[in-house]
């Protein structure tokens, strides 16, 4: 199994998988690393058995979201800076 996760460490490496087992409803797999010497578990999606990573980083959805909420922040610090005049 290759870790394919672009900001693991082991990013690119291929590791043994020792068992796999789900956690929290997640398929896990547990592998062996620096010649067995630890050993490191990864969810499914972060492996070249998991779904082919998104090129995008981010969604329109999850941006326009963050930018609502910075917008109710902002205003909220606003009025909370008038009311203390």
């Amino acid at each position: 199994m290759v870790v394919t996760h672009p900001f693991h460490p082991l990013r690119g490496e291929e590791l043994p998988v020792l068992f796999s087992a789900r956690m929290k409803g997640v398929l896990v797999f547990v592998c062996e690393s620096d010649g067995g010497k630890r050993r490191v578990s990864l969810p499914q999606s972060w492996t070249d058995r998991g779904p082919e990573a998104m090129p995008d980083r981010f969604a329109v959805d999850g941006l326009t979201a963050a930018r609502a909420l910075v917008d109710a922040l902002a205003s909220r610090l606003s009025d909370d800076t008038e009311d203390a005049r």
